[in-house]
């Protein structure tokens, strides 16, 4: 009975720590950067490099999220969507969160240099003060294009996962940063809109806050326009091919019809299903540039 209280107990303070590292987003951080791995030679990526750039990356973008939780504690306790979390909810101490962080995110770095190359150990250590340092820390409470300027970070898994094979940056490389940069707007504008009353309670200059939902909506258009151009770019290039193309195209129009639908006719529902609609669509494009990679390979 005491074995399996302790059993039990070891278990949730694990499963408290796993939290830290915001899963969910870690889980799409990790896809895109595979994709770049995969897409960054016609056949198969070497086991060895997949295992130990997948892994080095996973650490070190959890190790930053953990970070981004524990500058962010304040403010998380009060808002609805992460009031739960472990550390507002003192299910885990700022002494263990430091500690973690800084063991996970080491172990990532080292794994990175000694089994993947310098270069990505260098690039994925630029994208961790990127965005637990320069997003979190100084951009977010401080100018409303906080998620503009700090999305270069979030854009930059499918280029670790691209060096990490091929150990350079490449143009195809760049343009799947492009990508991200451009889907990063209005995928957490959506959410901006219908959080904003959070964000207002906490002092947070997000984009609704500071310029109102109009304004928010005309810019979640706008980007939209953009990254549907932006993710042609890849057929034009021949990077992707016809199965690319039309899988982008019905993506593409899916995401318009939202953009349009919250500029025209906003609701809190219609933003959510945006929101999480652009989840699905940034790794539906991903999955079809990695079927046609292969299916003309």
């Amino acid at each position: 009975m005491a074995t399996s209280m302790m059993w039990h107990e070891t278990a949730s303070r694990i499963n408290q720590f796993y939290r830290l590292t915001k899963p969910r987003v870690v889980s799409l951080i990790v896809f895109t950067a595979v994709i770049g791995m995969f897409l960054a030679v016609p056949g198969a990526v070497p086991l060895d490099t997949l295992i130990s750039a997948t892994v080095g990356i996973a650490l070190v973008a959890g190790a930053a999220a953990a970070l981004n939780c524990l500058v962010e504690q304040k403010m998380d306790a009060v808002m609805a969507r992460t009031k739960g979390r472990p550390l507002p909810q003192g299910k885990v101490s700022v002494p263990e969160t430091l500690f973690f962080l800084s063991l996970v995110g080491g172990l990532g770095l080292f794994i990175l240099y000694h089994w993947t190359n310098e270069l990505t150990m260098w690039l994925t250590l630029g994208t961790f003060v990127g965005y637990a340092i320069i997003y979190t820390v100084i951009l977010k409470p401080l100018t409303p294009q906080n998620i503009v300027i700090g999305g270069a970070s979030g854009a930059m898994p499918p280029v670790l996962g691209w060096t990490a094979v091929t150990g350079e940056i490449a143009s195809d490389a760049l343009l799947l940063f492009l990508i991200i940069f451009a889907w990063t707007p209005p995928h957490f504008w959506a959410l901006a809109l219908y959080r904003k009353k959070e964000y207002a309670s906490i002092g947070m200059p997000m984009l609704p806050v500071t310029h109102g939902d109009q304004f928010t909506k005309l810019q979640v258009l706008l980007y939209t326009v953009i990254l549907c151009v932006v993710t042609t770019m890849p057929y034009v290039t021949q990077m992707g091919g016809l199965i690319y193309l039309a899988s982008s195209l019905i993506l593409n129009g899916i995401f318009m019809f939202y953009a349009i639908a919250i500029y025209r006719n906003y609701s809190d529902q219609l933003a959510r299903e945006a929101f999480r609609y652009s989840i699905l669509y940034l790794a539906l494009l991903f999955v079809a540039l990695l079927v046609d990679h292969y299916f003309f390979f």
